[in-house]
């Protein structure tokens, strides 16, 4: 099953992967080629990290690419959940949709 840092935003998980690894705000922003001052907006949910840099975010703090991912996707996914105060009934809705789009992606013919 797949885990999560439950309770904490991707930018609070940013903020202490970093921490953890003994980075400061501005070492790890340039590693990520953002000023600092971004950054911060980012681990405080001011702003949204551009997905295109989470290889760069992974290989920063040392850990796997897909943990990085999942975290980026979970909290996505909250977000959206939340803003629009999604139902239990929407939400599976919503999941059998994105299976009929997996299966119609693995069979396009049928």
């Amino acid at each position: 099953m797949m885990t999560s840092q439950k309770q904490t935003t991707f930018g609070e998980f940013i903020r202490k992967s970093r921490k953890e690894k003994g980075l400061t705000l501005t070492k790890l922003a340039a590693q990520l080629d953002l000023d600092s001052a971004n950054l911060s907006k980012i681990e405080n949910g001011i702003r949204e990290f551009d997905s295109k840099r989470l290889k760069s975010l992974a290989e920063a703090l040392q850990l796997e690419f897909e943990k990085v991912r999942r975290e980026y996707i979970t909290d996505s996914i909250g977000k959206i959940i939340y803003e629009t105060n999604c139902s239990h009934e929407l939400l599976l809705v919503a999941e059998k949709k994105a299976n009929y789009l997996r299966n119609k992606n693995q069979n396009p013919l049928t």
